[in-house]
């Protein structure tokens, strides 16, 4: 069959009368169902090349089941492409390259409707009326922007609802991190929204107006005598000048660019980015797409760049290619206005930057071997998990969180790693769970959770791609908690009750029960029979020490030296409790070592 016949007479037709303007196409098919939606300079030249086109595996298919054409004429082809990307977004036609990378970075939001407003971490920036700054890259500096504005203004943090009737400030008030508005005198709103207003200078980059207000306002400090508030402001005035200069010296760095790299092989392709930022390389992003077919490199880059930006203020001076894309002078221009200042996009042939190229290509191409290796146990138990579980792909990063308690006491949480089918025991971390209520599984799961993912964000590490919890419905939602807290409320987080190996997920009402044989029930009951094991072991090695040390400091007469000899010698309290009155009076002297015999003796008979 020729390619041209590949479409029906009612698409030949359609295209016949396609207009010579920009604007968007969609090819439909037989239920009229989106396949492909595509953008053009000309609709009429770009659409009528398609009969024409061979070695796209992937559109000669989406051609065979068109039976329909419908197209939308734009001002511009910029906003043809800005089209294309909300069209692909909203009707997900099958043919179409769609993101599936949902990696967001950090940002900071001052709640400017709050009478008090706070600043916090989040990772979403929605229309609720506060203002957003960021995004900081690496993840860690956000956390450290916070501490720095707690420091220098004193804005809130927490969640509480302020009302000036709480009896005492917290511990961040006594650090002199936060004016104390939930405790009445302690500040006005006069004074709040002063600190406010810093604050917003000082996340914004407008240092110079913002220094010159605090030299200010210390002196009139040191005017009226206030030594102390005076010599806090200069200290302020100090460190915010000294970030204005490292921001002054790396300012006119080269280097701030996104790198592409792109291996597609049997039928699947992967897509690495290499983020570079003040001419430092920040982060490496992967992207994959199964059962993509041949498509060329070109139309993949074109499909997906759009998508990449169109949800991030993390846009480069210059984006590096290794090959030139379709309507690459709308991308640049739409790019450049989503950014505030001309984005060029380049395809560098020699010097350092195609060797940058290379490497991205190299990472792309170790990317595509590692993601689609021959299918195993694991890939079959993370593709049943994406079916059941309604995930955007297979989860190859799984983490494990289970509890160990003894009546209450010595609670210890266990994390156990999973990727791409393996339990990896370098990933495995435990937490000593402490300051809670006795046997309180739920807010020690919410801690465990909480710690684990907040250092991850501060180190700029990876999100796992799903979170399993032991435990029922309340076990999970501590967990929802401890996420929500941390802006990460989209990652996927499932429990697993031991009893019926039900399934608890968040926005289910009843739990998913899977046959015994299914695969990702295998796979989820693996990784939290390790967590548990992992947890029942680290507990027992806890309360072994705890024992000892009890069992010592209950010796009048021995400390920590004496205690060291002892082990030495005996092994252990255990075998200090066998010993003769003569062995201890050979390591603890004639008389201690009388009292140390006695003692235990006591102990003996009483506990006979």
């Amino acid at each position: 069959m020729s390619r041209s016949s590949s479409l029906s007479p009612r698409v030949l037709d359609r295209i016949a009368g396609l207009p010579d303007q920009p604007g968007i196409y969609v090819f439909l098919g037989a239920e009229g169902e989106p396949l492909y939606v595509g953008k053009a300079k000309s609709l009429r030249k770009r659409v009528a090349a398609y009969p024409k086109m061979s070695g796209d595996a992937r559109l000669a298919a989406m051609m065979e089941e068109a039976r329909e054409l419908e197209f939308l004429v734009t001002a511009s082809e910029s906003d043809a492409l800005l089209l294309e990307n909300t069209w692909i977004k909203n009707r997900q036609p099958r043919y179409n390259i769609r993101l599936r990378d949902d990696k967001t970075y950090p940002y900071l939001k001052l709640t400017l409707r709050d009478e008090y407003p706070r600043l916090a971490f989040t990772r979403r920036i929605v229309d609720d009326g506060a203002e957003y700054y960021g995004p900081y890259l690496p993840g860690g500096l956000a956390r450290r922007a916070i501490k720095l504005v707690q420091k220098l203004f004193q804005i809130r943090v927490c969640r509480i609802e302020i009302d000036g009737k709480l009896a005492r400030p917290c511990l961040y008030h006594d650090m002199r991190r936060c004016l104390g508005p939930c405790v009445a005198g302690l500040t006005s709103r006069e004074e709040y929204a002063r600190a406010v207003e810093e604050a917003r200078l000082f996340l914004s980059g407008r240092n110079d107006a913002l220094v010159g207000e605090l030299r200010r306002r210390m002196g009139r400090a040191a005017d009226v005598e206030a030594f102390e508030e005076a010599a806090r402001l200069r200290d302020g005035i100090t460190e915010i000048e000294a970030i204005s200069a490292r921001r002054e010296l790396t300012a006119d760095r080269a280097g701030d660019v996104d790198i592409y790299g792109v291996h597609i092989a049997g039928g699947n392709a992967a897509v690495v980015i290499l983020v570079m930022r003040e001419g430092l390389l920040l982060d490496r992003r992967e992207l994959f797409w199964e059962g993509a077919g041949e498509v060329a490199a070109s139309r993949l880059l074109s499909e997906l760049l759009p998508q990449v930006y169109d949800h991030t203020t993390l846009i480069p001076k210059e984006i590096h290619l290794p090959l030139p894309v379709e309507g690459e002078e709308a991308l640049a221009e739409w790019l450049s206005a989503r950014r505030g200042s001309r984005v060029v996009l380049r395809w560098p042939a020699r010097g350092d930057k195609a060797a940058r190229l290379t490497l991205a290509a190299r990472n792309a191409a170790a990317s595509h071997r590692r993601r689609f290796r021959s299918a195993g146990e694991g890939d079959r138990g993370a593709e049943a998990l994406q079916r059941h579980l309604g995930l955007v792909e297979p989860p190859r990063h799984i983490e494990g969180f289970d509890i160990s308690t003894f009546h209450g006491s010595q609670t210890v949480a266990s994390l156990v790693g999973w990727r791409d089918g393996k339990m990896r025991k370098a990933e495995y971390r435990s937490f000593n769970v402490r300051g809670l209520p006795r046997t309180d599984d739920f807010a020690a799961i919410r801690q465990a959770v909480e710690r684990r993912y907040r250092r991850v964000l501060d180190e700029n590490g990876q999100i796992p791609d799903l979170i399993l919890i032991d435990g029922g419905r309340g076990q999970l939602n501590a967990a929802l908690l401890a996420l929500v807290e941390l802006g990460l409320e989209d990652t996927p987080v499932i429990a697993l009750a031991k009893r019926e190996e039900e399934i608890y997920a968040a926005g289910r009402p009843e739990p998913l029960r899977l046959p015994r044989t299914d695969a990702g029930l295998q796979t989820l009951q693996a990784i939290r029979d390790e967590a548990h094991r992992f947890a029942v072991s680290r507990h027992r090695r806890r309360r072994s020490r705890e024992t000892l040390r009890s069992g010592f400091d209950e010796l009048q007469g021995i400390g920590d030296r004496r205690r060291r000899l002892l082990v030495q010698r005996f092994g252990g309290f255990r075998g200090v409790q066998a010993a003769s009155r003569e062995a201890l009076q050979a390591v603890l002297g004639r008389r201690l070592g009388d009292q140390v015999f006695d003692q235990l003796r006591e102990g003996r008979e009483v506990q006979g």
